[in-house]
């Protein structure tokens, strides 16, 4: 059953059950009574016990419902004949699975094919088990909630409360979302670490992960991240600053400081567009147009063998990229600053220029750090331009343009590659991961701090 047929059940539901208390409450409620005891409050509440056990009840039947379904299936008849092995048994039994979802291919291997009847009749059955649960659980809920539409019953504040624990819930799913990430990528990472020394993995210069290598005492030798971390760092945190926070800064003081009130009320929303162009279409841009460019120019200079693939192309395009978050960062500090401070400056003779140079930008400086810190953790943590422009060569170079790589793109690199998820080369890319998340975890928590003090400076 498809989830949104389940949301459209349990809302008609949750509606028949609203008008039902609520139509029961009516007749009891006289008006003189408590505010507590409203019909609309005792519909609600009746609504929330039909639809929450449901919806409760529903998510964990779809959690225990795969190992079910794989149970059935390796007990039924037809699976003795699958091969010994788990992987290749795994394999054919996918393939049933997608067979019998109606996935438009059918299935091709000849073993899948005669497990796709069977695994279709289990899989109906395990749904109309998962339907028929989810539908005692609403009516069991909506019975119990009919019990409770009483003239006495205070159901304005048990609906409060429903709805408190609802927003309790939604906040959490961030803090749970955020526990989740830093679990798995911990996890996979310790398995690699048992494999792999972590100081050849973080101070070893020497990057050339094999997923067929033999595992052995040699392998972390193979495993050095230094050459990522350098270039993850040159085209996100040197190169797309040098040209993020210059046009990014200067927009934002023209537009607070010279623009008149219409050229701005354009001129803003068309910046901040660049927020939400997709990636992969600034990668494209860098690999067709800029790219180009930056080979035929380091040619001109007389750079030897010019590349397509350069850490130059991607960083400029990254900078274009990121303008909008110091632009707007800079806009929202610069405008925060007190109108005294700009008047006493004046007032004191300075001109326009020196007020900006002397008073706006120091006053507003720690947000405009702020911005610079959570464009870099924007930047070091893009994949698709540096994918399609920068090049896979890891190597420790300051010539930008040389060809380098980055860890978001190793990581994208050797998760899609055909080799054994278990292997400790595959496995680099959760350490990689659990860098990157520390760094970009530290650059926003200490923008968020700086931010937080410049606030309380001028509130």
């Amino acid at each position: 059953m498809s989830p949104a047929l389940v949301l459209l059940v349990l809302i008609a539901l949750g509606g028949a059950a609203w008008f039902t208390a609520r139509r029961r409450a009516q007749a009891l409620y006289t008006g003189r009574g408590s505010l507590k005891a409203m019909p609309n409050y005792h519909g609600l509440h009746m609504a929330l016990w039909v639809v929450l056990p449901a919806l409760i009840g529903w998510a964990i039947w779809n959690a225990i419902a795969p190992g079910l379904v794989y149970g059935a299936i390796m007990a039924h008849p037809a699976a003795q004949l699958l091969p010994a092995m788990d992987m290749e048994r795994d394999a054919i039994i996918s393939e049933a699975l997608a067979a019998a979802r109606n996935n438009g291919f059918g299935a091709f291997r000849p073993e899948a094919a005669a497990l796709t009847g069977p695994v279709a009749e289990i899989l109906a059955r395990f749904t109309w088990i998962g339907a028929g649960l989810t539908l005692v659980l609403a009516l069991a809920g909506g019975a119990f909630g009919y019990t409770r539409v009483t003239k006495d019953f205070p159901a304005r504040t048990k609906v409060e409360r429903g709805v408190l624990g609802l927003l309790l819930a939604a906040s959490c799913v961030a803090i749970v979302t955020t526990l989740g990430i830093i679990g798995s990528l911990v996890f996979e990472a310790f398995i690699f670490f048992t494999h792999v020394s972590p100081i050849d993995f973080l101070f070893g210069t020497n990057w050339n992960p094999d997923p067929f290598a033999p595992i052995n005492a040699e392998l972390g030798k193979k495993l050095g991240a230094v050459p990522l971390f350098w270039g993850t760092l040159f085209i996100g945190a040197i190169i797309a600053m040098i040209v993020a926070v210059p046009l990014g800064l200067m927009s934002a003081i023209y537009l607070t400081q010279y623009a008149s009130a219409g050229f701005r009320r354009w001129v803003k929303p068309a910046l901040e567009i660049l927020a939400g162009v997709p990636t992969v279409v600034y990668g494209y841009f860098a690999a067709l147009t800029v790219a180009p460019l930056v080979r035929d120019f380091a040619a001109s200079i007389g750079i030897p063998n010019p590349t397509t693939e350069s850490a130059l192309a991607a960083g400029l395009v990254m900078g274009v990229m990121i303008i909008p978050f110091v632009s707007s960062m800079a806009d929202d500090s610069i405008a925060a600053v007190p109108q005294a401070m700009r008047d006493g400056s004046l007032a004191m003779g300075a001109t326009k220029s020196e007020t900006i140079r002397k008073v706006l930008i120091p006053a507003a400086l720690p947000g405009i750090v702020a911005g610079v810190m959570l464009a870099i953790s924007r930047a070091i943590g893009e994949t698709m331009i540096v994918y399609m422009a920068a090049g896979a060569a890891a190597r420790l170079s300051a010539n930008p343009f040389d060809s380098m790589t980055t860890v978001t793109y190793q990581i994208a690199r050797l998760l899609t590659g055909d080799g054994d998820f278990a292997h400790p080369a595959t496995l680099s890319a959760f350490a990689l991961g659990l860098v990157l998340f520390v760094v970009t975890l530290a650059l926003n928590i200490v923008a968020l701090r700086v931010v937080k003090r410049f606030r309380e400076a001028y509130e």
